[in-house]
């Protein structure tokens, strides 16, 4: 049997930007985020897209991005690095609401 891959730690981000915002505000968003992973430590992978659902449940969040980490501790280094600061203050200006959610993954058996 082979042996379990290691456990991830997940932390989801939900955007939903506000109407009016520019589309030059939300890329500046999007290549920021996109920045985080090669200036932070302890991501172990970084993956992003934009809502492509026909169910229509999404409550206005259209952009997912999502990092893993190998440890809580790594999440947050994350968390509290500056790189990771310096991002979240430029959000105020384009966006509506967000929403986090941070899971161990878990394997199916």
């Amino acid at each position: 049997m082979p042996a379990s891959p290691a456990r991830l730690l997940r932390h989801v981000v939900l955007f939903s930007f506000r109407n009016d915002a520019p589309a030059e505000a939300v890329e500046a968003v999007v290549s920021g985020f996109h920045a985080l992973p090669a200036a932070v430590p302890g991501i172990e992978s970084y993956e992003w897209g934009t809502n492509v659902s026909p169910e229509g449940l999404n409550d206005g969040f259209t952009h997912c991005f999502t990092l893993s980490f190998a440890s809580a501790e790594a999440r947050d280094t994350y968390l509290n690095h500056a790189a990771h600061q310096r991002f979240v203050a430029t959000l105020g200006t384009c966006l509506e609401r967000s929403l986090v959610l941070d899971y161990w993954a878990q394997q199916a058996t």
